[in-house]
């Protein structure tokens, strides 16, 4: 059971990012679009009773801070397994999410790819569904799924904030005119 839950915010990008931890490693990275009044749902359900505590010291600890800092520096900086995770979610939402953190930095795949990849390619729709819950953005890098028709599609930061991200890596070849979310 989670005891603990630490947060802190930081600017990236020119607008403000919070990240959440456990005890156990980082567990939600909150884009600039949502706050954490959005997420008390989620923290109640996950870790009753728990309140936030502001401790930017233990979020710098994990890594995740300085890993953002290099990423929004337009560096190339692939998905480590040196920060510390708290994945909250199914086996098959972790399976997907673990399946993001191997796409490489610069390069896309379809929902498709990531069905195939963990082994359930008739499960493209759960796929995207898991996709558009993925608790570690940018890290777990779920803005690099897009639709088999090079469209960009369903991100909960936007599509605006999709498009920002494929573009710090110099992802070209990626067309407007998808779903901003899935509807399931």
């Amino acid at each position: 059971m989670r005891q603990k839950m630490m947060y802190t915010t930081m600017q990236l990008d020119g607008r403000p990012w919070s990240l959440l931890a456990t005890e156990k490693g980082l567990c939600r990275v909150v884009m600039p679009n949502e706050t954490l009044e959005d997420w008390h749902g989620w923290i109640g359900k996950i870790a009753p009773g728990v309140e936030l505590e502001e401790n930017e010291q233990v979020l710098r600890q994990t890594g995740m801070m300085d890993w953002l800092k290099t990423y929004f520096a337009g560096e190339k900086i692939a998905f480590t397994a040196e920060i510390p995770l708290d994945l909250i979610g199914t086996e098959f939402q972790q399976n997907v999410w673990k399946a993001l953190g191997r796409v490489p930095y610069g390069e896309t795949r379809t929902y498709g790819d990531i069905a195939s990849a963990i082994g359930r390619p008739a499960a493209v729709r759960a796929v995207g569904a898991a996709n558009g819950a993925n608790p570690i953005p940018v890290l777990l890098p779920c803005h690099r799924i897009i639709g088999a028709n090079r469209k960009l599609t369903g991100f909960r930061g936007g599509l605006e904030m999709k498009r920002r991200l494929l573009d710090i890596e110099r992802i070209e070849g990626v067309t407007d005119g998808g779903h901003a979310r899935f509807d399931f």
